[in-house]
């Protein structure tokens, strides 16, 4: 009775979704953002200085809802001499170019052309920073006719795809750390060019952890390819009724607990919340519940729609994406207090 008392309120558990997710700081700036006020964004940006990891994933958070407003513009009258303005102009302009691509847009090849020109102006007002660079390597995606002869490179490794390998080494000269967001805006350049495949997309992941230090957030990115193909499939039709058990079978076990090894279980504000609900539902998937529960309990009530909504009944469905969610956590957790409730006790024996 209490074990279904306990399993009925994870049922009910009700996840969060917010792009701030563990970064505190900037879930405050971005509710003045989203308002089109932008002196909190000034002084956060300030505060967050050379973290290039934090700086990445605080601007790209900033940009998408700067985007829909005037906050940046207004800022750069205000203070045309600030770096991080000119920075964060590249940003936004970047993701007004990358919507427009996905709502095939006319404006693109306007906003194409001024998103690579903010971003050439702020890699020259700052030439220390990687996020200009990143943002050029974002929009290669864009390019699928490869207009641009520095999205086409010969790869650093013989048996990887040709891409953007210039932009990604701009990137890697300034945050040799292995910047998360360049790595995985090579990954969606890989998905979208005609030339390449997701299966290019899993060999560079491959390639990437083969060399990632452990607790790199680049120990991520196979679960990612892995994740795409199995949407693709589903998407085309082809999809192997037993495809799903890819996670519980070499070489993708193999992955996955490289992606498990080393990871942070004391999330920085950096932290992705995507990177871990990719890697709960990969240990999930892989019958490995205990090790899904500690992802879990790790991300509290942070959830995100991916990867959820490639696997759940109705993909186009945001309520079944969430049930999905609430249902695996609720199958780990429940998993793992059973076998703890029915571990032997045994008593202390004094001599």
């Amino acid at each position: 009775m209490r074990e279904a008392r306990e399993t009925a309120g994870l049922q009910d558990f009700a996840p969060v979704y917010h792009p701030a997710g563990f970064d505190q700081d900037l879930r405050a700036v971005l509710a003045d953002v989203q308002l089109g006020r932008w002196l909190a964004a000034r002084d956060l940006l300030a505060r967050t200085g050379g973290d290039w990891a934090l700086r990445t994933s605080r601007t790209q958070v900033l940009a998408a809802a700067a985007a829909r407003t005037d906050a940046v513009e207004a800022w750069l009258s205000e203070e045309p001499g600030s770096a991080d303005a000119v920075v964060m102009r590249a940003r936004v302009a970047v993701e007004r170019a990358l919507q427009a691509h996905r709502e095939g847009k006319p404006s693109l090849v306007v906003l194409e052309r001024e998103a690579q020109q903010a971003c050439l102006i702020a890699a020259r007002r700052v030439p220390a920073d990687p996020v200009p660079w990143v943002g050029l390597l974002a929009l290669a995606q864009v390019d699928v006719g490869l207009q641009c002869p520095e999205h086409w490179r010969e790869p650093w490794e013989k048996m990887l795809p040709a891409g953007p390998w210039g932009l990604l080494a701009r990137v890697g000269e300034r945050d040799p750390a292995g910047n998360r967001e360049a790595f995985h805006r090579m990954m969606q350049f890989f998905y979208a060019c005609p030339h390449t495949s997701v299966a290019d997309a899993i060999n560079f992941a491959q390639w990437a952890v083969s060399w990632a230090p452990v607790g790199s957030p680049l120990r991520m990115l196979p679960l990612y390819a892995y994740m795409e193909s199995y949407w693709r499939h589903r998407q085309d039709g082809s999809l192997d009724p037993l495809q799903h058990r890819q996670w519980s079978r070499e070489p993708v076990v193999h992955y996955v607990r490289r992606a498990f090894h080393g990871w942070k279980d004391r999330p920085a504000p950096c932290t992705s919340v995507v990177d871990l609900n990719y890697l709960a539902h990969a240990l999930w998937a892989g019958h490995q519940y205990a090790d899904a529960a500690k992802v879990f309990h790790v991300l509290d009530r942070y959830a995100t729609r991916l990867p959820w909504a490639y696997v759940c009944d109705d993909p186009a469905s945001a309520e079944s994406a969430v049930r999905e969610f609430v249902r695996v956590r609720a199958q780990c957790l429940t998993t793992t207090r059973s076998r703890g409730a029915a571990a032997p006790k045994h008593r202390l024996r004094f001599a």
